[in-house]
């Protein structure tokens, strides 16, 4: 690891967080058992992935599958939300997930190909934009910088369960404020609202919800950004009142009728893609624009989402 990236890393969070959030990362590095929201993580188990693409490829399906991963949907989600500043009404999130760009490089060229023709107000990334779960990570920075040249400010990140913390010093200097269990206040004429992020909570286990909602008061509108959505609950009880996810991947690999096989993640399925509701708790999980362990994808077409948001 260079050293300049551990002085910036230290700058950025502290000497002893730094430490602490690298420690994490390397005590974690390819472990396949063990650690994390789920026991078993497939991602890091690269001889399976081989097994899994051999298998489309004999099956016929592996070449149909990596042309669905370029057919990417552009999704409107239109949100009535108590507590949201009238200033507000109409205020449009762009909605980018999981792009793994590094194994995923046709579905990002049709993504800078889609963000031409795309207004919004704010751009938020969330998580996931490596594809390896370890080892180098200069492939995907190069993706990204290519995908931040089409965003238009400003646009906000979280670190996802693929992504090392020593990518963060390259992202933020591309003009990605990544939140890492911290907020920002977004303004709007004489209104404003708060946008929070958290750290990795399904692998790396990094998540802190009370540092991240610390500065944003309870009678004031939120939004929460988290690679994964398995932290609903901890995001209603501290009184957010909108969720902003991924990592599902809506599965993948489904069913027809899009019912995944499985989501890797522990939470309802009703919550594995789309918008859903908990408590007073709005949320929305992306299928995302990539694909991990194999880039492939059957009845579950990628995704970017335009979150619309209007007064209740």
């Amino acid at each position: 690891m260079k050293q300049n990236i551990v002085e910036i890393l230290e700058q950025r969070l502290g000497k002893v967080y730094a430490h602490q959030r690298l420690d994490v990362e390397s005590q974690h590095h390819a472990q396949v058992f063990g650690g994390g929201l789920n026991f078993f993580h497939i991602e890091n188990w690269y001889s399976v992935h081989s097994i899994i693409r051999n298998t489309l490829k004999i099956t016929g399906l592996y070449w149909r599958g990596v042309k669905n991963t370029e057919r990417i949907q552009v999704r409107h989600n239109p949100l009535r939300l108590a507590g949201l500043p009238t200033s507000f009404e109409g205020f449009t999130i762009l909605h980018i997930s999981d792009m793994h760009v590094d194994m995923n490089q046709g579905a990002t060229h049709r993504l800078i190909e889609l963000l031409h023709d795309i207004d919004y107000d704010i751009c938020v990334l969330t998580g996931d934009y490596r594809g390896r779960t370890f080892g180098s990570f200069e492939e995907t920075l190069r993706g990204m910088a290519r995908v931040r040249g089409q965003l238009s400010d400003p646009v906000y990140g979280v670190l996802g369960n693929h992504d090392s913390i020593c990518m963060l010093p390259a992202l933020e200097d591309m003009g990605i404020c990544i939140l890492l269990n911290e907020s920002v206040t977004i303004r709007r004429a004489a209104a404003h609202i708060h946008l929070a992020g958290i750290d990795d909570a399904h692998y790396f286990r990094v998540d802190d919800i009370d540092r991240a909602s610390a500065n944003v008061p309870h009678d004031e509108f939120s939004v929460l950004l988290s690679h994964t959505p398995e932290i609903y609950r901890l995001a209603a009880r501290a009184q957010f009142n909108l969720l902003l996810s991924g990592h599902t991947h809506g599965g993948q690999i489904c069913l027809p009728g899009s019912i995944p096989i499985t989501l890797d993640s522990d939470l309802p399925r009703s919550m594995g893609s789309g918008p859903w509701v908990y408590g007073n708790l709005s949320g929305y999980t992306s299928v995302g624009v990539g694909s991990s362990i194999v880039p492939v994808r059957f009845n579950c077409p990628p995704e970017i989402t335009l979150h619309h948001l209007y007064t209740a």
